[in-house]
C-alpha cells in the first residue's frame, strides 16, 4: 500500500523505499514500484554508459502529471542529505558552492535514486580522473534535434548522413533513439581529447552536413530556423554540458526510455520510441547494441579498481558470465568467505580456484587441481579478480571469447583463513555435503611473478588446523560428461585438443614449480618428440642458433569456395579442422626460452615493432620453439582490424614505436608449431602439432593467444558472420607442415573479399588531395605480365595518403608497368616501379579482370609482388 515502509537489501547494501504503488506515470499507471524494478533489471547495461561520470538527475516526487497538468519536476545536482553514506559521490566547485554528484556504479545505487524519483539520468561525455579532476572527453554525442515538421524519420536520415563522415574518419558511431524527439549519435574519441576540442569537431561536423544538406539540416541555435529542419545539437559535447544517459527513463507522458538502436532499425520507416517494458525485452534478447561503448569507451577502462581487469577481457553481449554489480567490488558481507572450484574445458582443462578476499574472487588457473594427497604440489597461475556474482556461474562461454569453453561448479562452500600474506595463503576449505572436497587445509604459495600470471604451489597441508594428520583426498580428474562425443561447435563451442597439456607436478617438497608438458602415456609415439616437461635446464641461447632461410617461410593456403572446404573436409575422413582467419598479418616466432623474434613472410624480422610481445617474457617455456601464426590488432569491439594494423606495420623510429603499442596494442594469435627443443616437428600430423602448441603456451602472457578450432565448417563459417571476420582456414588434422609451400591441405575461404594488389601508378589530386593523389593505379599479374585491374580511390587517410606518397615518390619511373590499361586511365598517370603490394576490399570482378568497387585497406610489407595472385 502506499505510505508504507519497506527495508530491503540489495547487493549487500541496505535501503529504506516507500510509496511502491504511488503512480509516476498517470497516462500508463506506471508506480514507482515498476520504476525501480525497471532501474534494477536494465542496470547491467545501464551501468557501463554512466560509471564514472557524474550524474545530474530530473526528479517528479509526485509524478510526471499529464499534458494538462504536468508535475512539477526538480533537477538535482547535489546529493540529497539523506542518502545512505554507502551512495558514491565526487564534488564539483559551482559559483554557487561545491556540490557532490551522485556516481553510479551499483544496482543499489540506482534504486536508491529511483526511490527519490530520479526519473531521468544525464552525464557528461567525460569521467572523473584519478585525481578527481575532470578528465578528457572520452566520447562525442550529436543531438538531432527535429524542428517542426519533422521527426524521427528525418533524424534517421541525418544520422546516416552523419555516421558515413564519422566511419570515414575512424569513428563507429552508435544510434540512440532518445525517448523524447529525436535521435543521439555516440561514438568514442581517441584518447587525449580534451571537452574543447571535442566540443569543435562536433561542430565542424554539424556545419559539414549542414552545408551539404540545407534543405533538412541546420546548426544554429536559432529557433526561427528551424522549421522543416533537423538541428545537430553539437554543444552538449562542453564540459559543463551533459546528455541524457542512454537506458535512462523520461519524463514524459509515457515511460520511453532513451534506447540504443541498430542501424538497421533505423532504416525502418516506421521507426518510433520505445518505452520500459519494450527495452526490457530487447535486452533479453538482442542485448545492448551500443555495448562497444560500454565501461571503457574507446577501450579505455572506467575504473581502476580490482574488477578493472576482469571487465577490460569481456563483452556482456558476447559472453554469459556475470557482470559485475558493482566495478569496484562487492561490500564484504561479513560472514564466513566463500570459495568455489570451478572445472573449465577452454582451450586447455583447468580448475578455477577462487577465494573471498575483499569483495572479489581472488583467482588462480590450476591444470591439475586440488591435490589429492600432501605428497603432491601443484602449480596454480593467478589469474585476474572475479566478481562475487561467478561464485555460481556455469555455463558455455562462446568460442573466440576470453577463456572460451565450458564452465562448470566442481564444488563450492566456506573457508575459515589462518594466513593471507602476499606470497602465502593457508586457509581450511569446507565443501558442499558429499561433495568432492570435503574439509581441507590447503596453502598456496608464491614462486615467480607477482600479481596476474605469477607461479604458486598449492599444496595440501599434512596437518589440519589444529595438527592432527589430514587424510589424502579424492584424485581430481575430468567429470565424466566432458569426454563424451560433442557436437559440432556452434555459436560458442570449441574443439577441446586429443591431448590435454598439463604441467607435471613439482616433487614433493620442492618448492619448485612445475614444469608444463604431456605425459608419456599421451606423447606421439615418435623417439624424436620429447616430453615437454622433462625438467631440462632450459635453452642457451649460445646453442640455439636462429632459423634461417626457408625454416622461417610459413605454410600457404589455397583459395576454395565454401563447398569445395566442405567436400575435402568430408574426403578426409575426419571432423573437420576450421580456424577463423583474423585479418592480421603473418609472423613467424623463433622462442629462444627467454625471448621472442619475430619474422615476417617475406623472412624479415619484425621483432621490433611489437614491443608488447618481444620486450617482455611472452611465458612459451624454457625449451626453444618455432611457431607459426597471425599478429592481430583489435578494434575496441574485439573485431580484428587490418587498417588498425596499418598503424604499427611501417614503423621504425622507437619513440612511434612505443607510443602507437599503448594506443593499438597487438596480439599474437598462435595455430601452429614447427619445432621444439631442437626437434623438427613439419612431419608430425596438425593434429599432433597442436598439442605440443597447447603445452607450449600453457602460461604464455595474455597477448599470446590460441583461438579455438572448430569442426563443422558451416558452424564455423556462420560464426565468422556473426563477428564480422575475414573468413576461415580448413585444414586437413592429418597434414603436414610444408615451410614456404601451397598446398591443398589447407583451404581459406573468404567472406569479406579482399584482393593483394601491386601499385603501378599515381593520378594526380585535386582539391583537398592536390599535395596527394587521386587514386592509385593497380595490376595483378598474370601470364603476360601485370595486368591493369582497375583504380582505388577511397579508404584513404590523410596520414595514408602522406605515407603512400613518401613511399611512391622514390619509384617514380617514365615506364608504364601495365598491361591493358585504357588510355583514359593512362592520360595523367604517374607510373612507379611495381614493387609495393597492397590489399583493397571489392565487390567483385568484371568480366575484363576490373575490380569494382575497391577501397583500400593498406599495404603489405609482408608480401613481394611476385606473390600476388588474383584470389577468385
Amino acid at each position: 500500500m502506499a505510505g508504507e515502509e519497506q527495508l530491503v537489501r540489495i547487493g549487500g547494501r541496505r535501503l529504506r523505499i516507500t510509496n511502491l504503488d504511488k503512480v509516476l506515470y498517470p497516462e500508463t499507471g506506471t508506480t514507482k514500484g515498476e520504476v525501480i524494478d525497471y532501474y534494477s533489471r536494465i542496470g547491467e547495461v545501464l551501468i557501463p554508459h554512466v560509471i564514472g561520470r557524474p550524474v545530474t538527475r530530473k526528479r517528479w516526487p509526485d509524478g510526471v502529471g499529464t499534458e494538462d497538468d504536468p508535475g512539477m519536476v526538480f533537477f538535482a545536482k547535489d546529493l540529497e542529505r539523506g542518502a545512505p553514506s554507502w551512495v558514491r559521490r565526487m564534488p564539483i566547485p559551482h559559483s554557487t558552492g561545491t556540490k557532490e554528484y551522485p556516481l553510479v556504479g551499483d544496482i543499489p545505487t540506482l534504486v536508491y535514486l529511483a526511490q527519490v524519483a530520479s526519473l531521468e539520468l544525464h552525464v557528461p561525455q567525460w569521467r572523473f580522473a584519478p585525481d578527481g579532476g575532470r578528465g578528457p572527453a572520452d566520447r562525442l554525442v550529436l543531438d538531432l534535434d527535429p524542428g517542426p515538421g519533422v521527426g524521427l524519420p528525418e533524424c534517421a536520415v541525418v544520422a546516416g548522413w552523419a555516421r558515413g563522415i564519422l566511419v570515414g574518419m575512424g569513428l563507429e558511431p552508435y544510434p540512440v533513439t532518445s525517448g523524447s524527439k529525436g535521435i543521439h549519435l555516440y561514438t568514442a574519441l581517441p584518447p587525449g581529447q580534451s571537452t574543447e576540442q571535442a566540443s569543435a569537431l562536433a561542430n565542424e561536423l554539424a556545419r559539414a552536413i549542414e552545408a551539404d544538406h540545407r534543405d533538412l539540416v541546420v546548426s544554429s541555435m536559432k529557433k526561427s530556423e528551424r522549421h522543416g529542419k533537423v538541428l545537430i545539437d553539437w554543444s552538449q559535447n562542453n564540459g559543463s554540458k551533459t546528455t541524457i544517459a542512454p537506458y535512462s527513463l523520461r519524463g514524459r507522458a509515457h515511460p520511453t526510455v532513451a534506447a540504443p538502436r541498430t542501424w538497421d532499425e533505423l532504416a525502418d520507416p516506421q521507426l518510433r520510441h520505445l518505452d520500459f517494458t519494450e527495452v526490457l525485452e530487447r535486452i533479453e534478447t538482442i542485448g545492448d547494441p551500443m555495448a562497444a561503448l560500454g565501461f571503457h569507451a574507446g577501450g579505455r577502462e572506467a575504473e581502476s579498481g580490482p574488477l578493472s581487469a576482469y571487465i577490460s577481457k569481456r563483452s556482456a553481449q558476447r559472453t554469459p558470465e556475470p557482470v559485475p554489480a558493482n566495478p569496484l567490488g562487492a561490500t564484504p558481507s561479513g560472514e564466513r568467505p566463500r570459495f568455489v572450484i570451478q572445472e573449465h574445458h577452454a582451450s586447455r582443462l583447468h580448475w578455477d580456484f577462487r577465494l573471498e578476499h575483499d569483495g572479489v574472487l581472488v583467482s588462480w588457473a590450476v591444470p591439475r587441481g586440488v591435490p589429492h594427497s600432501y605428497k603432491r604440489n601443484n602449480l596454480a597461475v593467478m589469474t585476474e579478480d572475479h566478481p562475487m556474482e561467478y561464485g555460481s556461474f556455469e555455463g558455455t562461454i562462446p568460442a573466440g571469447e576470453y577463456g572460451g569453453g565450458t564452465v562448470t561448479i566442481w564444488d563450492d562452500g566456506r573457508y575459515d583463513l589462518e594466513k593471507w600474506r602476499d606470497d602465502e595463503i593457508i586457509a581450511t576449505l569446507e565443501g558442499r555435503p558429499g561433495g568432492p572436497l570435503g574439509r581441507v587445509r590447503l596453502a598456496l604459495i608464491r614462486t615467480g611473478g607477482e600479481g596476474e600470471k605469477s607461479s604458486w604451489l598449492l599444496h595440501r597441508m599434512k596437518t589440519d588446523a589444529d595438527g592432527r594428520p589430514q587424510p589424502d583426498g579424492i584424485v581430481v580428474e575430468p567429470s565424466p560428461q566432458a569426454d563424451e562425443p560433442r557436437p559440432a561447435p556452434r555459436a560458442g563451442h570449441e574443439r577441446r585438443p586429443s591431448h590435454a597439456a598439463e604441467p607435471a607436478p613439482a616433487a614433493s617438497g620442492t618448492g619448485e614449480p612445475a614444469q608444463a608438458g604431456r605425459s608419456g602415456a599421451d606423447r606421439p609415439a615418435r623417439d624424436r618428440t620429447r616430453d615437454l616437461g622433462d625438467g631440462g635446464s632450459g635453452a642457451d641461447p649460445s646453442r640455439t642458433p636462429l632459423p634461417l632461410g626457408e625454416e622461417l617461410r610459413p605454410m600457404l593456403s589455397t583459395t576454395a569456395t565454401p563447398a569445395v572446404a566442405r567436400a575435402a573436409s568430408e574426403r578426409w575422413g575426419e571432423p573437420a579442422w576450421v580456424e577463423m582467419k583474423w585479418d592480421g598479418i603473418r609472423a613467424v616466432g623463433v622462442w629462444d626460452g627467454h625471448r621472442l623474434r619475430l619474422f615476417a613472410r617475406s623472412g624479415n624480422e619484425v621483432t621490433h615493432r611489437y614491443p608488447e610481445l618481444t620486450a617482455v617474457d611472452a611465458g612459451l617455456g624454457d625449451e626453444p620453439a618455432v611457431l607459426d601464426g597471425e599478429l592481430v590488432a583489435l578494434e575496441p569491439d574485439g573485431r580484428p582490424s587490418f587498417p588498425l594494423l596499418q598503424t604499427r606495420m611501417n614503423l621504425e623510429r622507437a619513440g612511434d614505436i612505443a607510443r602507437e603499442a599503448r594506443r593499438t596494442p597487438v596480439r599474437y594469435y598462435l595455430f601452429d608449431a614447427l619445432s621444439h627443443d631442437g626437434d623438427d616437428l613439419s612431419d608430425l600430423p596438425l593434429s599432433e602439432r597442436r598439442d605440443v602448441l597447447e603445452a607450449v603456451a600453457a602460461a604464455s602472457v595474455d597477448a599470446v593467444v590460441i583461438p579455438p578450432v572448430f569442426d563443422d565448417v558451416d558452424a564455423a563459417l556462420d560464426t565468422s558472420v556473426q563477428l564480422r571476420l575475414e573468413g576461415i582456414v580448413v585444414k586437413d588434422p592429418d597434414s603436414r607442415y610444408l615451410r614456404g609451400g601451397r598446398s591443398e591441405s589447407w583451404l581459406k575461404v573468404k567472406i569479406t573479399r579482399t584482393q593483394e594488389v601491386v601499385i603501378a601508378g599515381i593520378r594526380p589530386g585535386k582539391g583537398g588531395r592536390s599535395n596527394t593523389f587521386g587514386s592509385l593505379l593497380l595490376g595483378i599479374p598474370d601470364e603476360e605480365g601485370l595486368r591493369y585491374a582497375g583504380r582505388v580511390g577511397s579508404g584513404f587517410s590523410d596520414s595514408t595518403l602522406a605515407t603512400l606518397m613518401k613511399k611512391l615518390l622514390p619509384l617514380r619511373t617514365d615506364a608504364n608497368p601495365l598491361v591493358g590499361v585504357p588510355p583514359l586511365d593512362a592520360r595523367d598517370a604517374l607510373w612507379v616501379r611495381p614493387e609495393l603490394v597492397g590489399e583493397v576490399e571489392y565487390g567483385e570482378f568484371t568480366p575484363g579482370g576490373i575490380l569494382r568497387h575497391p577501397r583500400w585497406r593498406g599495404l603489405r610489407p609482408d608480401k613481394s609482388a611476385d606473390e600476388v595472385r588474383r584470389e577468385d
